[in-house]
């Protein structure tokens, strides 16, 4: 059965980001959210994510205005779900409101539809524990990147509960939304994309911890080296051009060198203390004015969307 009608539970960062992402490619959506006033706000602040998108020239007025009258929103959690094909939660990280969502949405969505969970952090297993045997099979975690308007990623589990031929399914929806897979084998903390990540961060923030160099310096080298050959070629791909023997006599000679803590650098949790948080807070390794932190988030929408338009040149 094609899937066709798709239901959001979370109207949050992540939520109504996703919602948008399906309606933009025609998908019917279904938008849930416990509270009123965030459904009172949430297409408001669609809209502007899209219009960058029109900006951007990805797509043209009219699809903003299809594309928002494609949500419809809810506060009735069986109404949002009793006629869906497939159904993502997009919800805060705590294993208990999980587990009793997904024991509700068991008995209101319909048999054939799929389950979902954007957790990155949260297993299967521990989420469906109150679901019927049958539910099992068509529940997967398909974990986002965030802005999902905008960053292609979706992560995929396979973890052995369901078949091939219900995760192709799940594989060709985002497929049609223009969206690249990455097939999780094993349950691990973190997936894919997000380990790498952190293996990127630790060695960033110990740079800077050492005093080897000033974030922006740090952050010119990564932007501007490693991540300049990241943004079309993974790293097994480099790995390949350059040499397995230079690779592996230089990870001998450096990897002894690097950080290999097991816990958040002392430097980013002395920023936390001091509430000095980031973008939120006006301050975190960069100073920010408050009267441009709208301008920095768009120009990094700008960017992003730069680099989305770039990539369907080397997507396979």
């Amino acid at each position: 059965m094609m899937i066709e009608k798709i239901a959001v539970i979370g109207a949050g960062t992540m939520g109504h980001s996703i919602a948008s992402a399906f309606a933009l490619y025609g998908y019917s959506v279904n938008l849930f959210d416990t509270y009123e006033d965030q459904l009172k706000n949430v297409k408001g602040m669609m809209e502007k994510e899209l219009a960058e998108l029109v900006e951007g020239q990805l797509i043209d007025r009219a699809e903003v205005e299809k594309t928002l009258a494609g949500i419809t929103l809810f506060t009735d959690l069986e109404a949002a779900t009793e006629d869906r094909d497939y159904v993502i939660e997009a919800i805060p990280e705590k294993i208990d409101l999980k587990r009793e969502l997904f024991a509700n949405l068991d008995r209101f969505a319909p048999k054939h539809a799929i389950l979902a969970s954007n957790t990155s952090s949260l297993t299967l297993d521990d989420m469906m524990e109150a679901v019927t045997d049958e539910r099992k099979k068509r529940m997967i975690i398909n974990h986002w990147y965030n802005p999902g308007l905008l960053m292609p990623l979706v992560e995929l589990s396979f973890f052995g509960n369901m078949p091939e031929d219900i995760y192709r399914e799940v594989e060709e929806l985002y497929k049609s939304i223009k969206k690249q897979t990455v097939k999780v084998l094993k349950p691990v903390p973190g997936l894919v994309a997000n380990r790498i990540q952190q293996g990127v961060a630790r060695e960033v923030f110990s740079l800077i911890q050492q005093g080897v160099a000033e974030p922006a310096e740090v952050d010119k080298a990564l932007k501007f080296g490693p991540a300049f050959r990241y943004a079309t070629t993974g790293q097994l791909e480099v790995a390949d051009l350059g040499g397995l023997d230079i690779w592996c006599i230089v990870g001998d000679n450096l990897l002894k060198e690097m950080d290999n803590s097991t816990c958040a650098s002392p430097i980013l949790r002395e920023k936390v203390e001091q509430g000095k948080l980031g973008v939120k807070s006006g301050s975190g390794f960069y100073d920010y004015n408050s009267e441009e932190i709208e301008k920095i988030k768009k120009e990094f929408s700008q960017r992003l969307i730069h680099q989305l338009k770039a990539s369907e040149f080397y997507i396979k």
